[in-house]
């Protein structure tokens, strides 16, 4: 394997597994919890995400791209495979910043004891598009494995 075929399955393989888990595994379990702690809980995870993703997800799409542009082997399905997993990883990354940011930052500024009356609709909304960019990124790193390991 190559380094760029390496830094690449790193970054974009922790991007896509920190995203899909709190997906499928996280937010399952805080949807549960009181109003309070489940606001709480979203404010406080968004301290991390919010420190790492901004890096993580526009690093994935530059080193997607770059692996799909500049990797030696070209060839028809090898190519598309390539291109296929940079797609997945800038629509996901669009899908973040036209959508789950702004309910994020709107949520930052929620008080927990006292958050808007359509508080769990706008969770709703923003676990509706973080449904798909986990599963886009999810599919694009499936991708980039496939792609490496050609």
């Amino acid at each position: 394997m190559d380094f760029l075929g390496f830094i690449t399955l790193i970054v974009a393989g922790f991007t896509a597994c920190a995203e899909f888990t709190s997906f499928a595994l996280v937010h399952p379990v805080i949807r549960h919890l009181p109003q309070k702690y489940h606001i709480r809980f979203e404010q406080d995870s968004l301290k991390t995400y919010g420190l790492i993703m901004p890096i993580l997800m526009p690093l994935s799409v530059i080193l997607t791209v770059i692996y799909a542009l500049f990797t030696n082997q070209i060839g028809g399905f090898e190519l598309t495979i390539r291109f296929s997993t940079a797609t997945m990883f800038i629509l996901a990354t669009v899908l973040t910043i036209k959508y789950n940011v702004p309910i994020n930052r709107e949520i930052q500024q929620w008080d927990a004891d006292h958050p808007p009356t359509d508080w769990m609709e706008i969770r709703k909304r923003w676990m509706f598009f973080q449904s798909i960019r986990s599963w886009l990124l999810l599919i694009g790193f499936v991708l980039l494995c496939l792609s490496v390991s050609n």
